[in-house]
């Protein structure tokens, strides 16, 4: 069978005109080309070049033809292979990242910047997903509020404080206690992952608000409750601008709920990109957590 350096040899003659010339351009004696042609030769079962010998140009053959044709297609396969290889080791490529909300809104930006500041043609895709079950299918990484499943591997990046978001004036304290919301109208998000364990805190705690709107949206929550139809729990990064907001006033919870905690998922090795945006998550987690972000 022949090789990809059996198929380079051709097309330097073919491209150069003599064996002499294709070997200087190959780096190869004259005698190691011919060699590597012959070796072609066999493989496809007849001779790929006429030669007349002296200065003469080589002349290819009808089957030399055919082969040249499919060679120049293979070598330019084998080059750009060779390329995008090159491209993925130095951490080019693609990656392919589950998020939600509050990462998206939060987390992500400085990541994606510095990534995109590393390896300026990276393709990064993002899709955003409120999913009570996280699947990797068709993606590299994944945030999700909670460690997923056993065979997937995980980080934790934060801990992600829950706190009281209430029209001003409706609490005085600066700590709520929680069986003071038993009754009280509340703004949720869909009653899955994070806001589930919530309710079910909640529930466990003897204390059952009155739902009066849910939305997927963190902004909307903390919109209705500065328009005064009730208030929320929500971690604390969720809570947008919320924390500069006159209408609006955040609060601890006595007993505190556990916080939310903020992983993200992947399964298997990583490509260097998808490892590099999981190294800047990390970093970008960190920052948040020691700015003191992540705690009222």
């Amino acid at each position: 069978m022949f090789e990809l350096r059996h198929l380079a040899a051709l097309d330097a003659i073919a491209t150069e005109g003599t064996f002499g010339r294709a070997a200087t351009r190959l780096g190869y004696t004259q005698s190691t080309l011919s060699q590597q042609i012959a070796a072609l030769e066999r493989a496809v079962g007849g001779p790929v070049f006429d030669r007349p010998g002296g200065p003469r140009p080589a002349r290819i053959t009808p089957l030399g033809r055919v082969v040249l044709e499919h060679a120049r297609t293979m070598l330019a396969a084998a080059d750009a292979a060779g390329e995008d290889i090159a491209r993925f080791h130095a951490g080019g490529g693609r990656v392919d990242v589950g998020t939600f909300q509050t990462v998206t809104n939060v987390l992500l930006p400085p990541v994606v910047a510095a990534l995109r500041s590393d390896h300026p043609d990276c393709d990064i895709r993002l899709v955003e997903d409120e999913t009570e079950t996280p699947t990797l299918a068709g993606l590299d990484l994944m945030f999700f509020d909670g460690p997923g499943a056993p065979d997937l591997d995980r980080v934790r990046l934060l801990a992600d404080e829950h706190v009281l978001v209430a029209p001003r004036a409706m609490f005085r304290a600066s700590r709520v206690a929680v069986d003071r919301l038993d009754g009280v109208p509340m703004i949720g998000l869909p009653p899955i992952c994070d806001q589930r364990r919530v309710e079910d805190q909640l529930a466990d705690l003897g204390v059952r608000p009155r739902f009066v709107f849910r939305t997927a949206d963190n902004q909307a929550v903390v919109s209705m409750v500065r328009g005064g139809l009730g208030c929320a729990v929500l971690p604390l990064l969720a809570t947008g601008s919320a924390r500069s907001d006159d209408q609006v006033t955040l609060h601890r919870l006595r007993p505190a709920l556990p916080p939310r905690e903020v992983y993200l998922l992947w399964q298997g090795t990583l490509s260097p990109l998808a490892a590099r945006l999981r190294d800047l998550s990390v970093a970008a987690a960190r920052d948040l957590t020691s700015s003191g972000a992540c705690r009222l």
